[in-house]
């Protein structure tokens, strides 16, 4: 099984980012499963503006889509920024709109069986109004959520410490994060075993 990591942090390599820190325990709990991992810092990467899945010359996205694709899970991670996800995630979603005329052999949309999971960070609140927008997203293009699949950590009201410079309540985003590995692992494997069914 495999899972793929978008992290949509406005930092680019090799700038730190506290988003794939706590993305990383995730990653380490899915390793931990047996499950191979993968992480793509979206910033590195040219993601051209656009709704389609391919937008021409230069457009890095497809080559992520493939990764994407190949993958049965996703693990979307995001900063919160003036409240809601960042600007590189809601570009990701935009591409992923591309996906909803794919079809496979079956005749169901190509991300059927793959699960979605989430990562948020941020100096303060936010981070359950940006999962419940991603979740929409992509549960509209085909992906199963499974329940409590998502981590987050924030510095409580006002500004303060990031991630990694902070101790505050790190522990318990670090549980949740291993918690959400596993609901997302489980609901993985039981749609290898029990597929959703096709149109024909």
């Amino acid at each position: 099984m495999k899972a793929l990591v978008l992290n949509c942090t406005l930092k680019r390599s090799p700038e730190v980012s506290n988003t794939e820190a706590l993305a990383n325990e995730v990653v380490a709990e899915m390793q931990r499963l047996g499950v191979s991992t993968k992480i793509i810092r979206v910033a590195d990467h040219n993601i051209a503006v656009g709704t389609k899945s391919d937008m021409g010359e230069g457009d890095g996205w497809p080559v992520i889509l493939k990764e994407l694709l190949d993958s049965e899970i996703l693990i979307f991670a995001t900063p919160t920024w003036v409240g809601t996800m960042s600007s590189m995630a809601l570009k990701v979603l935009e591409r992923m709109n591309g996906l909803y005329p794919a079809k496979d052999e079956q005749g169901r949309p190509v991300t059927f069986n793959k699960v979605a999971g989430f990562v948020v960070t941020g100096e303060e609140d936010g981070a359950r109004h940006v999962v419940t927008e991603i979740a929409g997203a992509l549960m509209d293009v085909g992906f199963t959520i499974a329940p409590q699949s998502y981590t987050y950590w924030n510095n409580g009201p006002g500004p303060g410490g990031k991630y990694l410079e902070s101790d505050y309540r790190k522990d318990w985003s670090i549980e949740v994060a291993k918690a959400a590995a596993n609901n997302i692992v489980a609901v993985a494997k039981a749609l290898q075993v029990t597929p959703m069914p096709g149109n024909g």
